[in-house]
């Protein structure tokens, strides 16, 4: 078989791997790379081979950066199956009709100044018209229920335990009368997490494709999560200001809505309007309430006994919808909470929240998840005193904070610990989804625990397994 790692190599986006199987080609996700504008826009307008080669496409999860380039794929040529589970299947349904709803509004919004200072227009990566066609394609299992998206290759997911849906892709096939497994980790998700179950175990693996976003860090624990997030929400509060939350719009935004929910709960928090400024976050909610399937018994037994058996929603937050009533917010002055998405800053109605408030040393900025590389949110979280935000410069003058304990991807003991358990341990381990550092210090704990070979691929590598 041949592996060649197109995406999330030595980076955290963009996730996109090639496997070609008996002469099948199969492909593992296809994500939307994030980072420099230009690099961004020239990788995702036009994937790196031939898009009608493709046999089945396999998706671990929901994120952009494994799913936001699809529509490209299908209007490129693809015509075959997308295969999934079925929550990842109703979340793409809304979050890639989303990306391509921002695509072109951010598109409209920047060639007008483009227009006015003589540049070039800019174009949308794909349009809505191109994501609903790409979701004919998609084909919906269950965790355990076995499929052949090729003949003689069999998929299996498991639960990854990282967002609603995700999964571990485990890959049995044949070649040259040998029987092989290769299991795709996707993302993996974290232990004792509140909402979602914890990732499933694999029993053995030939070759192994990890993730590795947090090789080398320890996540904190929850209960010590909550409690800096009480403390953020109470500080930014007496200053006056706003507190802005850069969430992703699926998992990161439910989790820190169910824990405000508790917080306010036990009154550990002021009485402070909250906002889930998100069309996308809304829809999310709405497709979490659908799959109970994928929750942990923490939150089951938190819907038993609350009065209205509602997680996400208390009546001093608001879900806001209308482009008009989340302009409305930047004109309040009164002390609130806006949960916006991107997470990472690169688009969407965040950037509007930011760039009313960034200079206002009363707000906060508060970062509870991954920064890739390059994007605004890890400009922003790395000190920059100057960012640009949609085309203008602000001074960074908000404080900014972070809390790592909302990460959706397990940490270094996870990870390794993952391969650990594995019983019939993997000849040959690649790790992806990594910047380099982590990816290093991850290569040398699967090595400390006896994993013959661990690579570390950079984007285009091909590598042939005997």
């Amino acid at each position: 078989m041949q592996i060649q790692f197109w995406g999330a190599a030595r980076t955290v986006t963009g996730t996109m791997h090639l496997l070609t199987l008996n002469g099948q080609r199969l492909l593992l996700d296809c994500g939307l790379f994030q980072g420099k504008r230009a690099i961004a826009n020239e990788r995702n307008s036009q994937l790196p081979f031939d898009p009608k080669s493709i046999d089945a496409c396999v998706l671990s999860h929901a994120h952009m950066d494994h799913s936001g380039t699809l529509p490209v794929l299908t209007k490129s040529g693809y015509a075959g199956p997308i295969d999934c589970t079925s929550a990842t299947r109703d979340l793409v349904s809304v979050m890639l009709r989303d990306s391509a709803h921002i695509q072109e509004s951010d598109a409209r919004y920047l060639n007008k100044r483009n227009a006015e200072r003589g540049l070039p227009f800019i174009k949308p990566i794909y349009v809505e018209a191109d994501a609903v066609n790409c979701l004919t394609h998609f084909v919906a299992h269950e965790y355990q229920r076995t499929f052949e998206p090729l003949p003689g290759v069999s998929v299996t997911f498991r639960d990854a335990g990282h967002i609603l849906g995700s999964a571990e892709v485990i890959i049995d096939f044949e070649e040259n009368q040998q029987k092989r497994r290769l299991v795709f980790t996707g993302d993996l998700g974290r232990k004792h997490l509140p909402v979602l179950r914890d990732p499933e175990t694999v029993d053995r693996a030939d070759i192994l494709i990890t993730e590795g976003t947090y090789g080398g860090r320890f996540h904190e624990p929850i209960e010590d999560t909550r409690n800096q997030l009480a403390q953020i929400i109470v500080d930014t509060y007496e200053r006056g200001g706003i507190l802005i939350i850069p969430a992703f719009a699926v998992g990161r935004t439910q989790e820190i809505v169910y824990d405000m929910q508790r917080l306010v709960a036990e009154n550990r928090i002021p009485d402070v309007p909250v906002y889930v400024d998100s069309p996308l976050a809304i829809n999310v909610t709405e497709i979490f309430r659908l799959h109970p399937e994928c929750y942990d018994e923490e939150i089951l037994e938190y819907i038993h006994t609350d009065p209205d058996g509602n997680a996400f929603g208390w009546p001093r937050l608001r879900y806001v919808r209308a482009a008009d009533e989340s302009k409305a917010l930047n004109d309040s002055k009164e002390a609130s909470i806006i949960i916006a998405a991107s997470g990472m800053c690169e688009a969407g109605r965040v950037l509007h929240h930011l760039k009313h408030h960034i200079e206002d040393p009363r707000a906060t900025i508060l970062f509870v998840g991954y920064q890739a590389e390059y994007t605004l949110g890890r400009k922003i979280l790395d000190g920059a005193e100057v960012v640009r935000i949609l085309g203008e410069e602000f001074n960074v003058r908000a404080q900014v904070k972070k809390i790592g304990g909302y990460s959706g991807h397990g940490d270094h003991n996870d990870l390794v610990g993952f391969a650990h358990d594995m019983v019939g341990k993997p000849a040959q381990t690649f790790i992806v989804h990594a910047e380099m550092e982590a990816a290093e210090k991850l290569q040398a704990g699967l090595k400390g625990i006896g994993l013959p070979e661990v690579h570390i691929p950079d984007r285009g590598d091909k590598i042939m397994i005997e």
